[in-house]
């Protein structure tokens, strides 16, 4: 079993072996498309950030189960695993935006227990263990916004929805205060640390939101899909500051 503190070790020790990472990585960055109909890039920064923290995890836990977007699973299977995102956001870091984030979820019988969102860029790393999020040692809690007429909502690309999904959506914008986008992993953290109030997403794999959903409850918000539960092989997500505003959206995207 791993302890509240083993885990806060582990996810600094993450952090700090990708930053070294992206602190060697040179001003000009090349990538590939790995899309098939759509632009899908990766660079070798995310293959060496995946390699380095899955050889990490499983030096330090050779029985726990990795899975990463990079290079698949280790150890498929097991009843304790990782998941993990190297770079969640490459279209950002590809176009030097700080935006972009690494992250990793821990999750015990295909339930999240802890996660991470390291923002390097920003100089900000987010931990959830023991159901509390914290910025950089420092506790931070979501804002608790209770309705859609005074939300601060963001997605990551309106493009990306479908004609119905974009219609759900666009019910749901047209009620909000205000609206975001392009931020990836960042709408999530800034959701934990009150700054945004709501998340509306589609097409996430489980190595997009794996990190993210411990790291949003931890900070008082509420995590779920766009039909009240947790289907997360959907990837369909909405993340909000309080229960009460993600039920008035998921309301509003169910109808």
């Amino acid at each position: 079993m791993t302890d509240h503190a083993e885990l806060t070790n582990i996810f600094a020790d993450l952090s700090r072996l990708a930053r070294q990472s992206v602190q060697a990585v040179s001003a000009r960055v090349t990538f590939e498309d790995k899309g098939a109909g759509s632009f899908d890039p990766v660079t070798a920064l995310d293959r060496d950030i995946e390699k380095l923290m899955r050889d990490y995890l499983l030096a330090k836990h050779p029985d726990h189960g990795v899975w990463g977007e990079e290079f698949g699973w280790s150890n498929e299977g097991s009843p304790i695993h990782w998941s993990i995102d190297p770079i969640d956001g490459t279209r950002a870091f590809i176009c030097g935006l700080p935006s972009w984030c690494v992250l990793v979820g821990y999750l015990r019988e295909g339930r999240h227990q802890a996660g991470m969102i390291d923002c390097p860029s920003l100089g900000e790393l987010l931990v959830a263990v023991g159901g509390t999020t914290l910025r950089n040692g420092e506790p931070v809690v979501a804002s608790n916004c209770m309705s859609l007429a005074t939300a601060r909502l963001a997605t990551t690309d309106p493009c990306l929805f479908d004609k119905d999904e974009a219609a759900s959506f666009s019910a749901v914008r047209q009620r909000t205060l205000v609206t975001r986008y392009g931020l990836d992993a960042l709408a999530y953290a800034r959701v934990a640390t009150g700054d945004l109030d709501l998340v509306i997403e589609n097409k996430l794999q489980r190595h997009d939101l794996d990190a993210l959903v411990p790291v949003v409850r931890g900070a008082g918000g509420h995590v779920g899909d766009w039909s009240g539960g947790e289907d997360w092989d959907v990837g369909r997500i909405v993340a909000a500051a309080s229960r009460a505003l993600y039920d008035e959206a998921v309301a509003v995207l169910s109808r």
